[in-house]
């Protein structure tokens, strides 16, 4: 099977300070879903992990959580793509939860359910917490300078953290490596 682990905000759409609390705020980034359904037609399962620490804030609620999504699959399914699952966090930073990235409970989630091993895996994300959550579980890291991304590659990132300019600029590196 192949897999590809997305982070959602910064990555699949723009990310906000206050975070995205509702569908209306949900923007998808240029180019994103058409690279997610490339993706789609290249036989890649695609997953979502997220930290969603508004719902345990209380900024938003579970039904918000799902109208946000469904906003996004509806937006996927016009481009035609789509996402095959998401885990998300629902705990706020000062938890002590084994699901909030940069911990890899997400990533072993994906790995239960899915069956799957995840070394190698791509895992594409905008935050040093989103790269070592996957660095941690053997994944590939990759990091996108959308979202928080061009803050985050000032960082000491994970050895190997490959960095592209945006989601469509990682997918077509693991398409040109498919064709390899």
């Amino acid at each position: 099977m192949k897999l590809v682990i997305l982070d959602r905000d910064g990555v699949i759409n723009f990310d906000s300070a206050q975070y995205i609390k509702n569908p209306a705020e949900w923007k998808p980034i240029p180019g994103a879903l058409e690279a997610i359904s490339r993706l789609n037609h290249a036989d890649y399962k695609v997953v979502v992990a997220t930290n969603q620490s508004g719902i345990g804030r209380g900024l938003f609620d579970m039904d918000t959580l799902n109208a946000i999504h469904e906003k996004m699959y509806e937006a996927l399914a016009a481009a035609g793509g789509r996402i095959d699952a998401i885990f998300y966090c629902p705990h706020p930073a000062d938890s002590d939860c084994d699901c909030r990235k940069p911990k890899p409970g997400l990533f072993k989630q994906i790995a239960a359910c899915l069956n799957a091993r995840l070394e190698g895996v791509p895992a594409i994300g905008d935050s040093l917490r989103d790269l070592e959550a996957a660095a941690a579980v053997g994944c590939q890291p990759i990091l996108v300078l959308t979202g928080k991304g061009e803050k985050t590659q000032e960082e000491a990132m994970p050895k190997n953290t490959l960095v592209f300019a945006d989601l469509a600029a990682a997918v077509d590196h693991l398409l040109a490596g498919d064709d390899a």
